[in-house]
């Protein structure tokens, strides 16, 4: 049976569309993961327009083995018959390094001549390994974060990277792919394992900002995930196969289609049968529409509603005298508390707190800290969009946004306003979290 094509975004006017997916982890006939790789390109097969080109982050097959011809064959079955219905002259498909691909100095080589149509223009001891593509106004670049010669996974050498960026600083929209994500995904946890090493994040993250990079793409956690650090996006795929690895009822198989415009950045983010799971236009338009709230409770302007982003403007001068301070609590009927936003620890750090059920343990985002006396002035970004990384803070309408730090799968896309917003304090008993500093103001904006 025929299905109907999927429509994909589009840019207005000049711009740029493809399709972003990985860890497959397949190449073996008749395995599980060949199933449900060839579910997943079913999809983008579905796309019209067909992507301009796609990017596909890294483990396209199972690899992990010590046998260099048995690792080739893999690789011939991927290209030749999973992916075959591809027609590279059309649309290219451009590849990072992964753990499942590249895991030493054999399987280094065979990635570099198994995919010999990919640019030699990396380092010099990275050939066909780090590289990076020039499409007219649009620059991709590949970096390697396992490369051997400096140890192995999580390992990346970032000079190479600068010295690109510095030279192809004409480009309109800048993507740098790598197969590790630099910050954690999901509460995945473990520096050269399930992130670059630690020694690099800074140094790596640091280029990106400098050269106003649109976005990090990585994979190798799986799961479809959005963050935002200092302006640059990280956004990680990785739903192309390894379905029975997933958390069931969180992640799903899927692909990402992203378009690029005057506007920015919009993705969609598909599953296996097609279906628009989650979306995103980045950067986020400005909220103007304010509502102050008054110190005490209050009803909730958007008591019952969720789906949307909603901006908080918060200011105060500090005082450290209480480890626990309200700033902004949201109450249901019962006193129970979906989410808390306020000040905790004797560094008076910005925390909010998530407990959609009630009797389940809350998650916890953390933001910038404070000192007894200063003044805090910032605006709090609730993005459900965004899932977990949908809590950013800036700390002005000119700088740009940065996420709150948490280790939850879940976030604000859980979050229903409920009936009532109490400012200071929870609720007017409330004798413990009370806000000990002054001239505290909350100022909500939603769309």
């Amino acid at each position: 049976m025929t299905q109907s094509p999927i429509p994909a975004l589009a840019p207005n006017g000049s711009g740029h569309q493809f399709v972003f997916y990985g860890d497959s982890c397949s190449g073996v006939p008749g395995a599980l993961h060949e199933q449900k790789l060839a579910q997943v390109n079913a999809v983008v097969r579905r796309l019209d327009p067909q992507p301009e080109f796609i990017v596909f982050p890294g483990d396209e097959v199972i690899g992990l083995v010590p046998d260099a011809d048995e690792l080739r064959r893999q690789w011939t079955h991927f290209l030749e018959v999973e992916m075959g219905w591809l027609d590279r002259a059309t649309t290219p498909m451009f590849h990072s390094t992964g753990n499942h691909t590249t895991y030493d100095g054999m399987s280094e080589k065979v990635f570099v001549e198994t995919l010999s149509h990919l640019p030699r223009n990396g380092p010099p001891d990275q050939q066909g390994l780090s590289y990076y593509v020039r499409r007219g106004d649009l620059l991709l670049i590949f970096v390697h974060t396992l490369w051997s010669g400096l140890g192995g996974e999580g390992h990346m050498e970032t000079e190479w990277l600068a010295e690109t960026l510095r030279t192809q600083s004409d480009a309109r929209w800048t993507f740098v792919v790598g197969h590790h994500p630099a910050y954690p995904v999901n509460g995945f946890v473990g520096t050269y394992q399930r992130c670059i090493g630690d020694e690099y994040v800074e140094p790596f993250w640091q280029l990106l900002v400098d050269h106003g990079v649109t976005a990090y793409l990585c994979s190798h956690i799986l799961a479809f995930d959005v963050q935002c650090h200092r302006g640059v996006l990280q956004i990680t795929s990785a739903g192309a196969g390894t379905a029975h690895r997933m958390p069931e009822g969180i992640e799903y198989l899927h692909a990402v289609q992203m378009a690029l415009d005057e506007q920015g950045l919009r993705y969609q983010v598909l599953d296996d049968a097609g279906t628009v799971r989650e979306g995103l236009q980045w950067p986020p338009t400005e909220l103007d529409v304010t509502q102050s709230l008054r110190f005490g409770d209050q009803p909730c302007p958007i008591a019952g509603q969720s789906g949307f982003p909603v901006r908080l403007a918060l200011s105060g001068r500090m005082s450290g005298a209480n480890p626990r301070q309200t700033i902004l609590a949201a109450l249901d009927h019962d006193d129970t508390c979906p989410l808390w936003i306020g000040l905790v620890g004797p560094r008076l750090q910005l925390s909010a707190v998530m407990q959609p059920i009630a009797g389940r343990s809350p998650h916890q985002w953390l933001g910038p800290c404070f000192a007894d006396g200063d003044d805090m002035k910032l605006d709090l970004l609730i993005h459900p969009d965004m899932g977990p990384g949908g809590f950013l803070w800036r700390g002005s309408k000119t700088d740009a946004w940065t996420g709150l730090a948490g280790m939850s799968a879940w976030g604000a896309d859980r979050l229903v306003w409920p009936e009532r917003l109490s400012v200071g304090a929870m609720g007017a008993e409330d004798k413990d979290t009370r806000f000990d500093g002054t001239d505290l103001s909350v100022t909500l904006a939603a769309s």
